[in-house]
C-alpha cells in the first residue's frame, strides 16, 4: 500500500496530467531547438544577395595572364565557369602540367587552387586569394620536392 501512495503522490507513467506535461515539454524543447538552428545556420538574405553580386564580379575579374613578383613564373587563367572550374596554365618558364585547377569562395572572399603534377612537381600547388580592389592573387605556394611553403603574390600581365 506504502508503494501506491507514492506512485499517485508522484503520478502514475499513464496519468493524463503527467503525460500532457512531457508532451509540452517536448513541443517546447523542440520549438527552440528549430528556432536556435535557424538563428545559427541561414545566413541572411542579404548577405546572400551581396555574395553573389561580388562573385559574379571576380569571377569576371580573373580570366588573364598573372605573372609571380618575385621570380619569372605565371599564371594564364581562362574558361572559368559559375561551377567552380577553371583551365589554368603554368610556365616557369617552360609550360608545366596543372592537374588540377578550381575556384571557391571561402568566407567571402575567391580562393583558387592550382595544383601541378610534372618532373621536379609531385603536387607542389598553390592556394591564392583574389583581392578585387588591387587586382592581385596571393597565399601560398608550397614546393612538394623541398616541402616547403612560400608565400607569394601574383599580378596582371597585360
Amino acid at each position: 500500500m506504502k508503494i501506491e501512495a507514492e506512485n499517485r503522490c508522484c503520478g502514475e507513467q499513464g496519468d493524463p496530467v503527467s503525460i500532457r506535461i512531457k508532451i509540452r515539454s517536448l513541443v517546447m524543447l523542440m520549438t527552440f531547438s528549430a528556432v536556435a538552428m535557424t538563428v545559427v545556420y541561414l545566413p541572411s538574405a542579404a548577405a546572400a544577395d551581396k555574395a553573389q553580386v561580388i562573385k559574379k564580379s571576380d569571377i569576371e575579374s580573373l580570366p588573364g595572364y598573372w605573372g609571380r613578383t618575385d621570380a619569372g613564373y605565371f599564371l594564364e587563367l581562362k574558361d572559368i565557369s559559375m561551377d567552380g572550374t577553371l583551365k589554368a596554365a603554368y610556365f616557369n618558364p617552360r609550360s608545366i602540367n596543372v592537374s588540377r585547377a578550381e575556384w571557391k569562395r571561402n568566407e567571402g572572399r575567391l580562393t583558387l587552387f592550382i595544383e601541378l603534377r610534372d618532373t621536379n612537381y609531385p603536387g607542389s600547388n598553390y592556394s591564392l586569394t583574389y583581392d578585387p580592389g588591387s587586382d592581385k592573387l596571393s597565399g601560398t605556394y608550397y614546393q612538394a620536392v623541398q616541402r616547403r611553403t612560400f608565400t607569394v603574390e601574383f599580378i596582371r600581365r597585360k
